[in-house]
């Protein structure tokens, strides 16, 4: 990484405004075109510097709910469960672990009442329990780059 996309980082992880073009306020900012922030923020994930970028949405202060959950699974089990786990929408992440609880997911729901609703259809369809795992406290660590930070 390079100061400039120290300065990019620190900037995306401020936020950035929801519009047609929302790299053109960052580009302004940092003195280049919004084609280049386009290429950098590629270049970071090519490089692993970003894991993944995108928008983050707050499900709870839209009323609706998401959670953390896990689930124990056969070996022999996991593609089959994987798979029907994987059919409902409100399921995202869903990975693997080395762990008794080695299926672990989120859901996400558009109404915070339907969670309990799709932990239960999860449960029936695949003969499993989902050990719902919900977020009690919120951490921001807000990692910065010094000016003049190069690789």
């Amino acid at each position: 990484m390079d100061a400039l996309d120290c300065r990019l980082v620190n900037l995306l992880q401020d936020g950035i405004d929801i519009t047609a073009q929302p790299y053109m306020a960052v580009a302004g900012q940092l003195g280049i075109s919004e084609e280049q922030v386009v290429q950098r923020v590629g270049q970071l994930l090519d490089d692993g510097y970003l894991s993944r970028f995108g928008p983050m949405y707050d499900a709870e202060k839209m009323g609706g709910a998401f959670s953390l959950c896990a689930m124990q699974i056969p070996a022999d089990e996991l593609e089959k469960t994987a798979e029907t786990v994987n059919a409902f929408d409100e399921v995202a992440h869903n990975y693997l672990r080395e762990h008794a609880l080695n299926m672990w997911f989120v859901i996400a729901t558009e109404h915070a009442d339907h969670l309990p609703v799709v932990l239960q259809q999860i449960e029936q369809k695949t003969g499993y329990p989902v050990y719902n795992m919900p977020k009690l406290e919120e951490y921001y660590i807000g990692l910065r780059f010094e000016a003049g930070a190069t690789q």
